[in-house]
């Protein structure tokens, strides 16, 4: 159980002086009314605290002692695993644990030891960092537990592990056969890891021995730390295109937690994915978030289809517009306009306009048209590696209202958002892949698609919002057949919205996600152009 922690902070030395004062005025107190009870140390631990703990820590650590080990940090029950794994599964020897100098409860340390398994040994070498803290209970100063203490690599629930790999080695390349390494696309890490798990067996190699990170997700594969013996590698060829793939390197670095997907519209192939995230998930492919105004492209699709409007049609803006005691408004600085129509209050990105047909549309109006024309939400895509196909439900009450502006219960990962882009630009839904479809059989998704009038108007709309609407200022410059939708979808405990931009140049259709990244245009926007300038 969790005991529970104040951080320590690096102090003044009038604040160490007082702090100190305070502590033996307290010893003092006690010694004068007779008290045998210790004093209880409170505040951020010491000098001496924080090296007394470290280096029972890493003594304890270095002689493969877990148990002892996990007994200094504030989580001793889900320490003792993943200690543990690092002698008994990791098969690590030899460790050498080198501090280095604390800034202030912050202990930085490389690590140096030796993988010894079936005869094959190979020395180990990283560098990682510890905090210590004070327990809120036991009042000892403690090394706040978490995984990546043990190595930068690990998660909660994370263990290590060394034998025989679960895959044999790939090498994968890109459509033109160039190939993709980590070091080369550093956000195709995860990306590749899934590749070799799912192909490793087709593409024609044999596995080798290496310690690996064991995720506690099933569906995760391994992550590779060290190759102990190398496996013989098998080639695998992808969708992806490297000049594309560099693009969407560069463009998401400029933005922190930000994911971005590009795709073929004329065949459904991903061109690139990447991330530029703390905690190295695969939001592109995976995350589940609401998607913002970029809904209304599916929005302004199912009130086409259902005959309750055009791009020509009636669309009014009011300043705000209530759904069953639910009041919602527009972004700041949006006049109303109440003789919009549709294509004027989708390329401003009009709220009140789409939330002024929640009278009119049936529940699963939306559903119908996300499942029916643009493929999602059936949960049976199969990219090649894991996916997560869209969520629109059929909501009653406020959501009602709420889903048609990509708020309420709509989710959305930037690869579903760039396919609804595709299908937009082409009327036709194509399941994005990653792996080419002959190298497994397996069955792709299919749905209906939209009708070649909806097609059209979706294409002129996207068009006028890139040109002359909310995506202009991203969009400028970029030649061709162009079209785009912005979004920005509120997060409670967020201070700024989540960014989001889908859009599409020629033959490429893209989208990206910026979590509290603000206006679609402030960060999602320019990842998207960036890409769409390369792959377009």
């Amino acid at each position: 159980m969790r005991k529970g922690v104040k951080a320590a902070v690096v102090g003044s030395v009038c604040t160490v002086m007082v702090g100190g004062a305070g502590y033996g005025a307290y010893n003092v107190l006690s010694a004068l009314r007779g008290d045998s009870t210790p004093a209880v140390r409170t505040g951020p631990p010491t000098d001496d605290e924080i090296k007394d703990t470290t280096q029972k820590f890493f003594t304890a650590w270095e002689k493969g002692r877990s148990v002892e080990a996990a007994s200094f940090t504030n989580n001793s029950a889900d320490a003792e695993p993943v200690l543990t794994s690092f002698s008994a599964t990791a098969h690590i020897k030899d460790v050498h644990i080198t501090p280095g100098e604390a800034h202030g409860a912050t202990v930085p340390f490389g690590v140096r030891a030796t993988v010894t398994y079936g005869g094959k040994s190979k020395p180990l070498a990283y560098r990682s960092s510890l905090r210590i803290v004070r327990g809120q209970t036991t009042h000892r100063a403690l090394v706040d537990w978490q995984p990546s203490v043990v190595h930068p690599q690990l998660r909660r629930g994370d263990t290590l592990a060394t034998g025989e790999a679960a895959s044999p080695p790939i090498e994968a390349v890109d459509r033109e056969g160039k190939v993709l390494t980590k070091d080369a696309y550093p956000s195709l890490g995860p990306v590749l890891d899934e590749l070799r798990s799912r192909y490793g067996d087709k593409a024609g190699g044999t596995p080798g021995v290496e310690l690996v990170v064991h995720h506690a997700s099933q569906e995760a594969a391994d992550t590779t730390l060290l190759t102990l013996a190398e496996g013989r590698v098998g080639k695998l060829r992808t969708t992806l295109d490297a000049r594309v793939q560099a693009a969407a390197e560069t463009a998401v670095t400029k933005y922190a937690e930000s994911s971005v997907v590009a795709v073929k519209p004329s065949t459904g192939e991903v061109l690139a994915v990447a991330n530029n995230r703390v905690d190295g998930f695969n939001a592109a492919f995976l995350g589940e978030l609401a998607p913002g105004s970029t809904m209304k492209i599916i929005s302004a699709a199912t009130l086409i289809d259902t005959g309750l409007t055009t791009s020509t049609g009636p669309a009014p803006c009011p300043p705000t517009a209530t759904w069953q005691s639910q009041t919602f408004s527009n972004l700041k600085g949006l006049q109303p306009d109440e003789k919009a129509t549709l294509s004027d209050s989708f390329a401003r990105s009009c709220n009140t306009a789409f939330v002024k047909y929640a009278d009119s549309v049936q529940v699963d109006s939306l559903t119908k048209e996300a499942e029916d024309r643009f493929g999602l939400g059936r949960n049976n895509w199969k990219v090649g590696i894991p996916s997560f196909d869209g969520r629109v439900p059929a909501s009653g009450g406020p959501d009602t209202a709420a889903n048609l502006i990509g708020q309420g219960q709509v989710q959305m990962s930037p690869l579903n958002m760039a396919s609804v882009a595709a299908t937009a630009m082409t009327g036709t839904f194509r399941q994005p892949v990653l792996v080419p479809q002959k190298l497994d059989g397996r069955e792709l998704a299919t749905a209906k698609g939209l009708s070649a009038g909806t097609a059209a108007q979706l294409r002129a709309m996207m068009n006028r919002t890139a040109i002359s609407g909310t995506a202009a200022g991203v969009m400028r410059g970029l030649s061709g057949s162009i079209g785009a939708k912005t979004g920005s979808a509120e997060v409670d405990g967020q201070s700024r919205s989540n960014s989001w931009f889908a859009g599409y140049r020629n033959d490429v259709a893209a989208a990206a996600m910026t979590q509290d990244g603000g206006h679609g245009i402030d960060a999602a926007g320019p990842i998207v152009a960036s890409v769409l300038r390369i792959g377009g």
